[in-house]
């Protein structure tokens, strides 16, 4: 039985953690009325969505004793099992005469956990869970928890949220004036190097702040948590993927890389690896347009799901981590719609492609003689055999303007400028 003036314990120090606790604005809303499953990478910014939530209870006049917040990483909670839920609900009543909301961050480490939401859920209690693992929306979950509660996926900073928590305009003035967009390009180079951890703002060095998240992850979230027996290959593939972004990859492919460098793992464990990473929401997968139409999945680009994670593993790769930055907002807005186009029967190749928007968008660092031919070549050639695409776009590192080739009109926009517009939409 877990020891309940321990579960107090942990419940009032929490309280002291929201309410000293600076909320900046998300674009995410929570009901109050509902219950909830929030999911994504660990530090994007779960907890303290549940902490604004939290505050805005009490600040309506909920007691604070009705407040039952428990982050399952407390280590005096090392021992938590599901046997243990109902103290929770012992200790709720002891606190206050009136029902509870109920907070469970980081839930996923006890498992069975959704059986006890399911039942805060049927007792009309609300509940609100985080978890940085995809599994917590897994079917066999959802069918537990029976359609009582609202997921919400939450990410990083994205470049306007960071503009926002930095203290950047980035309003119709900003964007078009010369001091304005000058600010919003400088914001752009830390965001799209350092990544948009919320919490790395705070130091001087986000590097080091990313690396310890990135450790977190793949120590306790991966390796942990799935029992990987090799984690040094686990370290490799990692850099690997890395390596390998913006390009097609297999696991036959990291398979064949980990073997050369001299470890002996099986396809299926790279296979298991990659599938983990996923979860993780470390890494996400941007398939081939051209397989939907096909007999087989085709290989995925693999992308990081923030940019400073990435960077831990790159030198002078600017090219890189600009399109891996275009992945992560397309991703954001488009969800599995978006996908890659790679074609040998018609020789193209588009970096991303949603084609329910007609939209076709080839990232470009630069411009210059050696990248314009193939840029604004394949659209063309897009356009040419498909004429359901009505916008043609090369997002590049700074460069604003059009180009008028064949009847066609490409435009073309700096990487800050259209991160914006998809936000907006």
């Amino acid at each position: 039985m877990m020891n309940r003036e321990i579960l107090k314990s942990v419940i009032f120090d929490q309280h002291e953690i929201i309410r000293n606790a600076d909320i900046v604005h998300r674009r995410y809303s929570l009901d109050a009325q509902a219950n909830y499953v929030v999911t994504g990478l660990r530090r994007a910014g779960k907890s303290t969505l549940l902490y604004g939530l939290v505050q805005d209870l009490v600040a309506r006049g909920v007691d604070w004793r009705r407040i039952i917040y428990i982050n399952f990483e407390d280590e005096r909670l090392a021992e938590f099992t599901l046997s243990d839920f109902n103290d929770i609900l012992v200790v709720q009543s002891e606190l206050s005469d009136e029902e509870g909301f109920f907070f469970l961050d980081e839930v996923q480490n006890i498992d069975g956990w959704e059986k006890f939401a399911r039942r805060l859920a049927d007792s009309g209690r609300r509940a609100y869970t985080t978890g940085s693992n995809a599994k917590m929306l897994s079917t066999q979950i959802e069918t537990t928890l029976g359609g009582r509660y609202l997921t919400r996926y939450v990410t990083p900073y994205r470049f306007d949220e960071f503009l926002d928590a930095t203290g950047k305009q980035y309003d119709e003035a900003a964007v078009y004036s010369t001091s304005g967009k000058g600010a919003i390009s400088a914001a752009f180079e830390s965001f799209y190097a350092d990544g948009g951890f919320p919490e790395s703002l705070r130091y001087g060095m986000p590097r080091e702040y990313v690396e310890s998240v990135y450790q977190k992850v793949l120590l306790g979230d991966i390796v942990a948590r799935n029992n990987v027996r090799n984690p040094q290959a686990m370290r490799v593939l990692m850099k690997k993927v890395a390596e390998t972004v913006h390009n097609e990859a297999s696991s036959t492919m990291f398979y064949g890389m980990l073997k050369g460098v001299g470890y002996k793992i099986s396809k299926d464990s790279v296979i298991n690896y990659l599938a983990m990473a996923q979860e993780a929401y470390l890494i996400f997968p941007v398939r081939n347009a051209v397989a939907k139409f096909i007999e087989r999945e085709g290989n995925p680009k693999y992308y990081f799901t923030d940019n400073g994670l990435l960077n831990l593993f790159l030198s002078k790769k600017e090219p890189v981590l600009l399109e891996n930055e275009v992945a992560v907002a397309m991703l954001d807005r488009y969800g599995d719609e978006l996908c890659y186009l790679k074609s040998p029967k018609n020789g193209i190749d588009v970096d991303f492609y949603v084609l329910d928007e007609g939209l076709a968008v080839q990232v470009a660092y630069s411009l210059s003689e050696s990248a314009n031919p193939r840029e604004v070549g394949n659209l063309i050639k897009l356009a040419r055999v498909d004429q359901s695409v009505r916008r043609l776009l090369i997002v590049t590192k700074e460069e604003d303007g059009s180009i008028e080739k064949d009847g066609l009109r490409i435009e073309v926009i700096p990487a800050w400028r259209f991160l914006l517009e998809l936000a907006s939409r």
